[in-house]
């Protein structure tokens, strides 16, 4: 039944991922992406000297490397339709086996390793890849049964997952007592809701929460990322009160930010921690369902019957054996990073990101910033009379009066990455520029990205600027929320200069983007 509430939990978050890959990839790593997929495998390729071999593969292991690279936004189309697909029938039925589960593991392995530069950053993705290889332990290798009466879970699967749980708790708290001293002087919450990347409703309020309640909270999130993963190794008890904690720390994440699908797929390794007697309540007893068929196994070998081991059993005791000791193997740079004083977050140490670094927030923003895209009809951007509109995106702070949005577990890529954008420059980000310029051309792919177009029905804008602006709360009850702002913000300067479509035509060319085509 704990397996059973994981695939739950696993093909769920699956089905989001997928479904986030299918709606924005195209617009961010396909043939008219900011940072188009097909030249980072290019240029991998090149590295290799034009050669496809086993070198290239676990630099880069994508089955798009044997694909027609022709039409980049059809295999990204196929790939996360067919993973969603998957994912989606497998979430409905309940039944999957080591094979399907593998597949979509493959799947997900492609797209998030096509590109290095704009999805693979973002750490949920390894934490997903790493839960879904857990995960294909878990099913039976052929058949379809929810129930597997021959190959039932191996508690070293069962360990894979509490060793997860683990390394991701303790791995976030350890960058936080090294990093940041706001973690150390207890004043790190008096910031985190307001500067998280993508603030919901919620974190409005609980920003404006007494001192000693923020203070309160980050003794909370010590205890649990410091003392509460080692509960997992003392007993049958104190794992399940190491489950219960993390979950409802989780269930506060989520219910505080949009932290994308990071906190709901924290909760599938916690939910390792309790066992079938925990968890019964939560199925149903009619006959034939789950817990029916578990308390009848359970009954035959209370009574000493035993069914006869087939063939298959003892390979699956091998592949148990061999996966344990493959996690060991590769738990050892982790354990070495953890022990490190100079510890690194959501880090891979292996192509394939199996066993992998984790942690959140290791240092906290003091101030909000935000990049605000603006364009503008005007001949001469320098005209103290030209008239500048502005862009909005999905979900990130822009106007004012906008309510902060709650969106989470998905969530829009090009909104955290424009967060990440906002406290360092351009330059270190030249898919800004790029996107400049697909907004200069009213290009449909970039715009499907954007929330609101202000030249919508007009002629595209003639030129584009990035202005710089410092966003904070405004205070619940004051004049600035009576006028229904959520924002009051204030110009730092400008992030980039104004540029035109023509004036970008050799920054293009210089990095073999294709020139956008104006609508």
């Amino acid at each position: 039944m704990v397996c059973n509430d994981i695939f739950i939990f696993v093909f769920f978050l699956l089905v989001v991922a997928f479904l986030v890959a299918y709606h924005q990839n195209k617009q961010l790593i396909g043939e008219k992406g900011l940072l188009p997929g097909k030249l980072y495998l290019q240029n991998v390729q090149r590295y290799f000297k034009g050669k496809i071999n086993l070198d290239t593969l676990s630099y880069a292991p994508t089955i798009i490397w044997f694909l027609d690279w022709s039409d980049m936004d059809s295999i990204l189309d196929y790939l996360a339709g067919l993973g969603l697909g998957i994912s989606a029938c497998v979430l409905v039925t309940g039944c999957a086996n080591m094979i399907l589960m593998a597949i979509l593991w493959i799947l997900y392995l492609s797209l998030v390793n096509q590109t290095i530069s704009l999805i693979s950053t973002l750490g949920w993705e390894s934490q997903l890849l790493e839960t879904g290889f857990l995960g294909i332990f878990l099913c039976p290798l052929w058949t379809l049964s929810r129930l597997p009466d021959y190959t039932p879970p191996s508690q070293i699967v069962i360990w894979g997952f509490r060793w997860l749980i683990f390394r991701i708790m303790l791995g976030a708290g350890l960058i936080k007592i090294r990093g940041d001293r706001c973690w150390r002087e207890l004043t790190c919450m008096d910031y985190h809701y307001e500067t998280q990347p993508v603030p919901n409703p919620l974190a409005y309020y609980m920003h404006w929460s007494p001192w000693w309640f923020h203070q309160f909270e980050t003794l909370c999130n010590h205890f649990i990322e410091l003392v509460v993963p080692f509960f997992v190794f003392m007993g049958r008890r104190m794992c399940i009160i190491h489950g219960i904690l993390q979950i409802l720390f989780q269930v506060v994440l989520i219910i505080s930010g949009n932290l994308s699908f990071l906190n709901w797929l924290t909760i599938v390794p916690s939910i390792a921690c309790f066992d079938d007697t925990c968890l019964g309540f939560l199925f149903s007893s009619k006959e034939g369902c789950v817990k029916d068929q578990v308390l009848k196994i359970q009954a035959k070998q209370a009574a000493g019957q035993r069914l006869p081991l087939r063939y298959g059993c003892y390979i699956r005791k091998v592949v148990n054996v061999s996966f344990g000791l493959l996690i060991a193997y590769l738990s050892i740079p982790v354990v070495l990073n953890l022990l490190n004083s100079r510890q690194v977050m959501n880090t891979s140490f292996n192509p394939l990101r199996i066993v992998n670094t984790y942690g959140a927030f290791g240092s906290i923003t003091k101030e909000r910033t935000e990049i605000i895209f603006q364009g503008t009809s005007s001949l001469d951007p320098n005209d103290p009379m030209a008239v500048w509109e502005e862009y909005e995106f999905k979900c990130k702070p822009g106007d004012l009066k906008r309510r902060p949005c709650l969106i989470t577990p998905y969530h829009y890529r090009l909104d955290w990455l424009m967060w990440f954008a906002a406290f360092q420059t351009y330059e270190q980000n030249e898919w800004i520029i790029h996107l400049a310029g697909k907004l200069l051309a009213s290009e449909e792919v970039a715009l499907s990205l954007i929330a609101f177009n202000p030249f919508e029905g007009k002629a595209p804008p003639r030129w584009i600027r990035g202005e710089h602006f410092k966003y904070k709360f405004s205070q619940p009850g004051g004049k600035h929320a009576s006028q229904g702002k959520w924002w009051i913000r204030k110009r730092i300067g400008p992030y980039f200069p104004p540029v035109n479509l023509q004036g970008l035509k050799k920054f293009y060319e210089a990095r073999d983007w294709p020139y956008p085509k104006q609508n």
